[in-house]
């Protein structure tokens, strides 16, 4: 091998390969001496659907958080697409191709769909290009419209939808920005088992063009849409890369996690039970 290969610029992955578009590694946060995430690791790949996963506590939204520059690591580092994202402003990196959800759905709810979407298509344009742009309805737009199932709803209020098509509106809003991760919190809470299949119909789709992580208590959601799963537990890694299979699978994951979201089913179940006798009692 001569010199000058030796000491070429790599060449640029194939966007197309399944390489790991984010990597976290050794990440670690404190909160006035409260450790919140210890030297986690995470890969997400090009293309896939990853989910989140593990009990209320564990540090998954922090670690949303600390991707989009919401809060600073206290150690680690979080790289997307080889660039080094700790340090830069929440701004910057929804430029360099990051998008997020929120658990309440954060959507302009005196405008109408339409409109919140062409607002969201906007934001990477300046003055000039604004007031350039031809009237009408912008091909981004019209896109997300499709894709979501809002077209019909297109000239409603965004107060007037419903819950699930307001979460759909603000993942379509986040798509008309061409995100090349979507960072989704929690999306299918509070949904009717129909609306669940198809925001999961949805994310599948999303991940056609882009990386999605998903941070969920849902098991079945997770068990029908998931490629990958991370599972945190006290703010550590407890299981990382796996496939739902060997989540599933997982002794210790069943004990931490399954078990104990069971035993909350079965809590509350147990409280429903007493507040009925109670009231037959009373009558």
């Amino acid at each position: 091998m001569s010199t000058d290969t030796a000491t070429a610029a790599p060449t640029r992955r194939d966007p197309t390969a399944p390489w790991p578009i984010l990597q976290i590694r050794g990440l670690g946060v404190t909160f006035g001496g409260f450790q919140a995430l210890t030297d986690v690791d995470l890969d997400a790949r090009q293309g896939e659907v990853h989910f989140l996963i593990g009990p209320n506590g564990a540090g998954k939204t922090t670690l949303v958080d600390i991707i989009t520059g919401l809060t600073k690591p206290t150690t680690g580092s979080v790289r997307f697409d080889d660039v080094e994202l700790t340090g830069h402003k929440e701004h910057r990196i929804v430029h360099l191709g990051v998008g997020r959800s929120f658990q309440a759905a954060t959507v302009f709810e005196a405008l109408t769909v339409a409109e919140n979407l062409d607002i969201a298509a906007s934001f990477r344009m300046g003055l000039r290009g604004l007031l350039r742009q031809a009237r009408g309805r912008r091909p981004e737009v019209a896109e997300a419209l499709e894709v979501t199932g809002l077209h019909d709803v297109a000239d409603r209020p965004a107060g007037a939808l419903a819950h699930g098509q307001k979460q759909w509106l603000e993942i379509g809003m986040l798509l008309t920005q061409k995100p090349r991760l979507l960072l989704l919190d929690e999306p299918v809470a509070g949904m009717s088992p129909d609306e669940r299949t198809r925001t999961g119909d949805l994310v599948r789709y999303v991940a056609k063009d882009c990386t999605v992580l998903v941070v969920e208590h849902d098991m079945d959601f997770m068990r029908r849409f998931a490629d990958r799963v991370t599972v945190l537990h006290e703010g550590k890694v407890l299981k990382a890369d796996a496939t739902v299979a060997e989540v599933q699978a997982d002794p210790v994951v069943q004990e931490v996690y399954i078990g104990r979201a069971k035993d909350d089913r079965n809590s509350v179940s147990r409280a429903a039970a007493a507040t009925d006798t109670t009231t037959e009692e009373t009558a």
